[in-house]
């Protein structure tokens, strides 16, 4: 394969000096540190005796063993006609690497790799040519395949018949091929993967586009023939391709040290580039995408993005990604059940091994919320069923199939043609003027061939003429004649014609001597002067060439193409983040005093009456108590904001989701930063950082500020600076909020302040603040909340009169206190007041009782006008009861409230949390005791 016949190679050993037999080699004891090579020569049965001696000369210092070549010396014997040999002195490496360039050049030439200008390997080339020569037109009836497979084999390419039948069936198929160029007959395999069958059962025939596109101007000189395998016949080392059917049909092929990989496009889109580069010469590649966008793959798909396309379009190579094309079905009305319908699958996936992958990754619960998969494709279409479980999000189950499967695949575009006869990789532009200095060269020889037959012709009509002029002079030479060729030379004499000329008058019939028919000739005369006038004016510019390449071009687009399969979707080249495959659900959040979180089901604590004991949150360790409960989706962003005014950011989805009796997940192996001592106290789930929202923070001193929400977007893993503190100061609260919306605080001993959260100045990360309330001795802040701007009609400049706490509607503040008391007071009992003052008493508490938490309630409401929110409670044992709002009474600033919760020995309320009220919820009401 490596060493070319007629060469013998040995190692030459400078420390030899006796000679060596060739024949004797084989006997001799070859050790792995002295190698011996020799190959057989074909061109001499005999082996040519070879003396090694020690070579002294400076020419060939290094060679053996121990210069300072490194590889050893290697001998070459040359056989001459006369059967003597030329000894050459040569090195190993450089004889092998020759001899494996070869053979590898010859790989990308003869087998594997595309020319640019026609697109076509050689065994598809000679696959066309043998059709043509078979006289398998469009409008001829098929024929057997093994018949084109044996004149192909026998006439043009010397290899195996599979390799030449899999190049047919490919060329036929509809699913490989954007434009099929052969139309075949049977069973040509499917995208299943099935073999088509033998070729003594199929049928095919050169498609109407490939005569048109590469094979109708092949006789008249466009193209160079060359001899085939045994010199017997010649075959076109090149078709005259009238578009680029590279770019249009795509090719796949591995050679040696290199791949080619290109993609099919549309033929209308790619007629419209070639138009664009005709007329402008210099356009960009962004000029080219506004009419050419990206590849146009047979089987359809998705493309996503458009950063691969620049990408291979740029430099001929890139990563273009294909997801299948679905569509949401609702399969059963009455369950409401939904499946997801597979219509079409990205390129070169098998459709059998598809479903075969998901069907697999169901049954080992890979795939989450699939009942059943199915194949209905038929012959209208591809249709794969995948039916959904009740309540499974089909966004999220596709999203799982995308990134999972191969229904979403990636085509890695690798632009490598042969050009010049070398292998070469090249963007769009290059492949689009390489081929148009093709066609250029093609139009230019054709129209030569055309001009020289059209000034022939004219020649001879121009003497027939002559000769019907003078009709009876010519009669009268002919008669008067001994012989043709004495005619013939009496006619050249007498009216000073050519040979040709000559012989035309004497092959005229005498029918052909009337006044019509010298008509018809004065006519063809005209026509071919005004035909040679046409081809000159052609050849004579450039333009011209370039103006018919691109009237034939929109000829074909114009009779054979069609709209585009492929959609472009401009996205994030479909690359699936973790979230994507995570379903957007609500979900409780449990945080207990020492940094233990658990992640709960919305459902795990059922509603309850007002005044029970509740349900338990789960195991707590010793000394352990619930210090937070909040309600947040999968996706939020959460912002953990420690007693030490230090924020960390997560996704909610990293906290475990676990059973109610768990005891949860340290929250150490979440924020691997948390420091020793530093407790979170405040958990703000955020989907969106919008630039008009902000944080307000509230120490346990009574400091306040607002932070601009943007500024916490982008948080390192150890943690930003929130807010400064004071010694003996901790942050204890964080709330969101806009510029419209009012804050209420409330400190321990139950007084509470109104205020609009304008004139709270927004500061950066690294400030303090400005005091927000005026504690009395023993007083500490105990919560705050935030009053939307939509519930803002109930607060008064002045607080109203008692009899207001009967209000039917609201807003409402909800007070809970440590010993499980409760009420609702109308907001409107209290008055808008500046920061750093003592407030208003909202709740009257007794010695023993302090306030939890105070909420703004009534943001929803039923259609009888009350509120349609609920309270989780969660007591310092870790026991939850969640309540409705509606079931708490109204009541006045001064009144002690009613109970909550029945704590016992369940120690005092540690926190509350208000959610809304979910749809899907039981109406009845049940109590559940532990």
């Amino acid at each position: 394969m490596s060493f070319t016949t007629g060469f013998r190679f040995f190692r030459c050993y400078t420390h030899l000096s006796l000679p060596i037999s060739a024949a004797r080699l084989p006997r001799q004891g070859c050790s792995v540190s002295n190698p011996q090579f020799l190959s057989v020569s074909s061109r001499s049965s005999r082996l040519t005796s070879i003396n090694s001696k020690r070579r002294e000369t400076a020419a060939t210092e290094g060679v053996g063993d121990g210069g300072e070549g490194g590889n050893g010396g290697l001998t070459t014997v040359v056989a001459d006609g006369d059967g003597e040999g030329r000894i050459v002195a040569t090195e190993l490496h450089k004889e092998a690497t020759e001899a494996y360039m070869s053979y590898a050049m010859s790989v990308l030439l003869g087998r594997a790799l595309p020319d640019v200008r026609d697109g076509l390997k050689p065994v598809h080339r000679r696959i066309l040519y043998a059709l043509h020569e078979l006289g398998l037109s469009s409008r001829k009836p098929h024929k057997k395949c093994a018949r084109v497979v044996g004149e192909v084999l026998g006439k043009f390419h010397p290899h195996g018949d599979n390799a030449v039948y899999d190049s047919l069936v490919r060329m036929a198929q509809d699913f490989s091929l954007r434009c099929p160029l052969v139309s075949g007959h049977g069973n040509f395999g499917s995208l299943d993967g099935d073999n088509p069958a033998a070729m003594r059962y199929t049928e095919c025939r050169l498609e109407a586009l490939t005569e048109t596109m590469l094979l109708s101007d092949l006789d008249m000189d466009t193209v160079d023939f060359v001899p085939n395998f045994d010199s017997s016949l010649k075959e076109p080392s090149l078709l005259p391709a009238r578009i680029p059917n590279l770019l249009l049909n795509g090719s796949s092929g591995i050679a040696v040290g290199m791949a080619t990989n290109i993609p099919p496009h549309n033929l209308g889109e790619l007629v419209d580039a070639l138009s664009v580069l005709i007329h402008n010469p210099d356009a960009s590649l962004q000029e080219l995408l506004e009419y050419m966008p990206g590849p146009d793959f047979p089987t359809g798909g998705i493309i996503m993005g458009n950063l691969g396309i620049l990408e291979a379009y740029r430099t001929g190579k890139g990563r273009v990604v294909v997801r299948g094309k679905t569509e949401i079905e609702i399969s059963d009305s009455k369950t409401k059940s939904a499946a997801i319908v597979v219509k079409e699958i990205p390129y070169q996936t098998n459709k059998s091994s598809l479903v075969m992958k998901i069907a697999e990754l169901i049954q080992n619960k890979t795939l989450e919320g699939i009942s059943d998969i199915r194949d209905e494709s038929d012959r209208s279409g591809m249709r794969i069923v995948i039916e959904l479980k009740r309540g499974s999000d089909p966004s999220i189950v596709l999203n799982n199939l995308y990134r999972s499967t191969a229904l979403q695949s990636s085509f890695s575009c690798n632009m490598v043609g042969i050009l010049d006869g070398q292998p070469k990789q090249m963007g769009l532009k290059e492949l689009l003027l390489a081929f148009l200095d093709f066609r250029c060269s093609v139009v230019e020889r054709r129209a030569k061939f055309k001009l020289a037959h059209a000034r022939d012709r004219y020649h001879i009509v121009e003497g027939i003429i002559i000769g019907l002029d003078n009709i009876d002079d010519v009669i009268e030479v002919i008669r008067k004649a001994s012989s043709n060729s004495m005619a013939s030379a009496d006619l050249r004499k007498k009216f000073q014609l050519s040979e040709k000329q000559a012989e035309a008058i004497l092959d005229i019939n005498l029918r052909r001597l009337t006044l019509l028919e010298r008509s018809k000739y004065i006519s063809e005369g005209k026509s071919l002067m005004e035909q040679i006038s046409n081809l000159e004016q052609l050849l004579s510019s450039r333009k011209h060439i370039l103006q018919l390449i691109e009237q034939e071009a929109s000829e074909i687009k114009n009779k054979f193409s069609t709209p585009r399969r492929s959609t472009l979707e401009d996205t994030d080249n479909g690359s699936l983040d973790e979230i994507d495959v995570i379903p957007n659900d609500e979900m409780l959040l449990a945080l207990s005093e020492k940094g233990y979180v658990k992640r709960m089901k919305p459902d795990t604590f059922n509603l309850q009456n007002r005044g029970t004991i509740g349900k338990s949150v789960g195991k707590l360790r010793v000394n352990d108590t619930m210090s937070d409960f909040l309600v947040c989706r999968a996706h939020d962003r959460l912002l953990y904001f420690s007693d030490k005014g230090i924020v960390y950011s997560a996704p909610a989805y990293k906290i475990p989701e676990c059973s109610r009796a768990a005891a949860g997940t340290p929250l150490i192996q979440i924020l691997s930063s948390l420091s020793d001592g530093e407790r979170i106290t405040s958990i703000i789930p955020v989907s969106e950082f919008a630039e008009e929202e902000y944080l307000l923070m509230l120490t346990a001193n009574g400091y306040i500020k607002k932070v601009s929400l943007t500024l916490f977007s982008s948080i390192r893993s150890s943690g930003i600076i929130a807010l400064q503190l004071v010694p003996g100061d901790s942050l204890k609260w964080v709330r969101r909020c806009t510029n419209e919306d009012y804050v209420a605080m409330a400190s321990q001993n139950g007084y509470v302040i109104l205020s609009s959260c304008e004139i709270i100045r927004a500061l950066g990360r690294n400030t303090r603040g400005a005091a927000a309330m005026r504690l009395k001795d023993g007083d500490r802040m105990a919560c705050v909340d935030i009053i939307p701007a939509s519930k803002q009609d109930g607060i008064e400049s002045t607080p109203g009169p008692q009899h207001t706490h009967k209000r039917p509607h609201g807003p409402w503040l909800l007070f809970v206190s440590e010993n499980g008391f409760g009420k609702r007071v109308p907001l409107s009992c209290f008055r808008q007041s500046p920061l750093n003052r003592v407030g208003l008493i909202g709740y009257k508490f007794s010695s023993e009782d302090r306030l939890a938490a105070v909420f703004v309630v009534g943001f929803t409401s039923a259609d009888d006008g009350e509120s349609d929110e609920q309270v989780v409670l969660v007591s310092q044992s870790g026991t939850v009861n969640r309540i409705k709002v509606r079931d708490i009474p109204i009541q006045s600033r001064y009144a002690r409230g009613v109970i909550l919760m029945r704590l016992e020995h369940a120690g005092k309320i540690q926190s509350a949390s208000l959610i809304s009220a979910s749809e899907t919820e039981l109406e009845e009401v049940e109590a559940v005791a532990v």
